[in-house]
């Protein structure tokens, strides 16, 4: 018989203003959230980067609207949720172009992420753009090669 997994235990949640500064305060928010010796703060704090500063560029947001940041947790896993207002031109996606300058935020959320995804709520409700990130990461930094000239 299979145990259910556990339901994620929500760790903080805010709303932030549409402007840039927001990005700066969700990084804040996210380090003490999880504290600065958690073994996947680094790219949690680069999701909600990427994610927040997405939600303000790309969404319908202005200065008046909020951008809504929302970390809940696992023991195995790190769930991050950003809502925006939505926008009625384009949806959040990958670029394709390897040699654009920017735009590469979901790029790098999918390849930190187990996964990642989009809600749309409806028309006038906004959407979501959602991760999930190992809460110990899978790989450690490979160690130095050890100097041939000893």
């Amino acid at each position: 018989m299979e145990t259910a997994s556990p339901k994620p235990k929500a760790i903080g949640s805010v709303d932030l203003p549409g402007i840039r500064e927001s990005v700066s305060r969700a990084r804040s928010e996210v380090r003490a959230w999880l504290g600065a010796d958690h073994p996947a703060i680094d790219d949690v704090v680069l999701a909600v980067s990427e994610l927040v500063t997405n939600a303000i560029r790309h969404s319908d947001s202005a200065c008046r609207d909020f951008i809504g940041l929302t970390v809940a947790a696992t023991n195995e896993i790190i769930y991050v949720h950003v809502n925006d207002p939505g926008s009625l031109l384009s949806g959040p996606h990958v670029r394709k172009e390897v040699d654009a300058e920017d735009g590469r935020g979901l790029l790098i959320v999918r390849e930190i992420s187990l996964e990642w995804g989009t809600r749309e709520h409806g028309h006038g409700l906004g959407r979501t753009v959602w991760c999930a990130i190992p809460a110990i990461p899978l790989f450690d930094d490979p160690p130095a090669p050890e100097s041939p000239f000893k």
